[in-house]
């Protein structure tokens, strides 16, 4: 679970304090004590505090959460669809305001960034409502004297527990997938990036039963343990690491409940010999999500070049990388922004220091941060590219979560493709060829969930989403996926001769 970062102790000057919402009230933690969340753009700077969330206050919330489930379950789908449109508008209409927190607490930029992903949530809310009928079962033909069939029933209390680097995407996406289908929900943001969370909580609030949705604001290794181990859970869903979901996984095992885990990743590009122009560099760009600083689970920060391309191509990534201004995550002219806090911040840089370290590595551009400037005073670091890198190094393994992208070349299809199904991560990949038979070919080998030929976009809504190997279990974003991960099959057989 993530770092709680500063303790309440700590605090200094007068910052606003915000609330959870537990059974439909905004509430601070009964212990009565606050964590600060930081700006990344400025170190050191708290923007506001929250409620550390501990034992009783999950309690409370599960317990809230399972008494509003025993009416929620019983409200006709359709019904529940249309207060998720209604949500949706609300949060069209304070998108603006949204967005500013967003950018604030992440450091993600507003114009790149932030404001796209309000708009994506409240998509969520709009096709999550409208699919909202769809919660059907099936009947099975066992002759004329018995009638065999099937219902689709809400599982209860579903635990949601979501990181720093979407926030309200993932929040949304939690809230929607959960209440849609009749659960009721607890969802635990990052205590790095709560506060645009608990805005689109409120804005729930105003339309859905009390108790339906709760919000605990606290750290991992608190509050998040605590829910994934509560009793009154019957469901766990995690957004974060693979190391958090192995013990999210182990929570769950005591109990015997189901879990959906959408995990790391260290996702491959590979780019055939025809794809050397500069839609598809940035393309490569957009997949690596230099402008979220890298910090996608999706993130392609393996490139698998042809040998034949691989410097033109590598000329034309630098000079559209170079061409990003990184900033002020509130400036209209920033391209990218800040990593999220000091700890991940040093991570990103050690990675960094590991491949300059390598005798054969050669740094392309970006590096270590700049120790003086404007950019000295919060969590920035340039796009940074290595080549020469081999694929089994640590660097080209394991999930940097920045904005590092590593270069190998390759020669023969076969290749290409072995080296990107080699790794124990099996989120997203990226295939750029003209032939789209062979990018097909391609994309069928690779061992990935989630796979775009020739673009380097996010996800949509009604995308079926998720990982292979340690980057996952079950899938999001889609009907299916609602259907599958949150709610629980009855099979009813009815003898029709009695």
């Amino acid at each position: 679970m993530e770092p709680m970062g500063k303790t309440e102790t700590e605090l200094k000057g007068n910052v606003e304090r915000e609330l959870m919402l537990i059974d439909g009230e905004r509430v601070a933690s009964e212990g009565g004590k606050f964590i600060p969340v930081e700006t990344p753009a400025k170190r050191g700077t708290v923007i506001a505090e929250v409620p550390r969330a501990m034992e009783a206050d999950v309690d409370r919330a599960v317990k809230a959460a399972a008494k509003a489930f025993e009416s929620w379950k019983r409200m006709a789908p359709r019904d529940r669809g249309k207060l998720m449109l209604k949500i949706a508008v609300d949060m069209e209409a304070q998108s603006e305001d949204i967005a500013k927190t967003l950018s604030l607490e992440t450091g993600n930029a507003i114009r790149t960034q932030s404001r796209g992903e309000i708009a994506l949530a409240a998509d969520l809310f709009r096709f999550y409502g409208g699919v909202a009928g769809e919660q059907k079962g099936e009947t099975v033909p066992l002759g004329e004297q018995l009638l065999c069939y099937s219902r689709r029933e809400p599982i209860g209390v579903v635990a949601g527990i979501i990181p720093w680097n979407s926030p309200v995407l993932l929040g949304a996406l939690k809230i929607t997938m959960a209440l849609t289908v009749g659960n009721a929900l607890v969802l635990k943001p990052s205590s790095e990036a709560p506060l645009a969370v608990l805005k689109i909580a409120r804005i729930c609030n105003a339309h859905l039963p009390k108790g339906v949705l709760n919000v605990l604001t606290g750290g991992g290794n608190e509050c998040g343990t605590m829910l994934a181990r509560h009793p009154g859970v019957g469901k766990l869903s995690l957004t974060g690491s693979s190391e958090v979901g192995k013990s999210i996984m182990a929570a769950a095992a005591e109990r015997i409940v189901p879990v959906t885990l959408e995990l790391g990743g260290k996702s491959p590009q590979i780019v055939f010999p025809d794809a050397d122009d500069d839609q598809v560099a940035q393309s490569v760009i957009n997949g690596m999500r230099f402008t979220r600083q890298g910090q996608s689970c999706t993130a392609g920060s393996r490139l698998f070049l042809h040998a034949s391309i691989f410097d033109s191509f590598m000329d034309r990534l630098v000079k559209k990388l170079s061409a990003l201004k990184i900033g002020d995550p509130i400036d209209e002219a920033t391209d990218m922004g800040a990593i999220i806090n000091r700890v991940q911040f040093e991570k990103v840089c050690a990675y960094v220091k590991d491949g300059l370290g390598q005798k054969e590595s050669r740094l392309l551009m970006g590096g270590l941060p700049p120790q003086e400037g404007p950019l000295a005073q919060g969590y920035f670091m340039e796009p940074t590219i290595f080549t020469h890198i081999k694929n089994e190094w640590r660097i080209a393994r394991e999930e940097v979560f920045g904005p590092v992208l590593v270069s190998i070349p390759w020669e023969k299809e076969e290749e290409a493709i072995r080296m990107a199904n080699d790794s124990h991560y099996g989120l997203a990949a990226y295939v750029y060829s003209h032939d789209i038979g062979k990018a097909l070919r391609t994309a069928h080998a690779i061992e990935s969930g989630w796979i775009q030929v020739n673009q380097g976009l996010g996800i949509l809504p009604g995308t079926s989403y998720g990982g292979f190997k340690q980057s996952g279990i079950g899938r999001e974003y889609s009907l299916e996926g609602m259907l599958d991960s949150y709610t629980q099959r009855k099979c009813i057989t009815v003898n029709l001769q009695y």
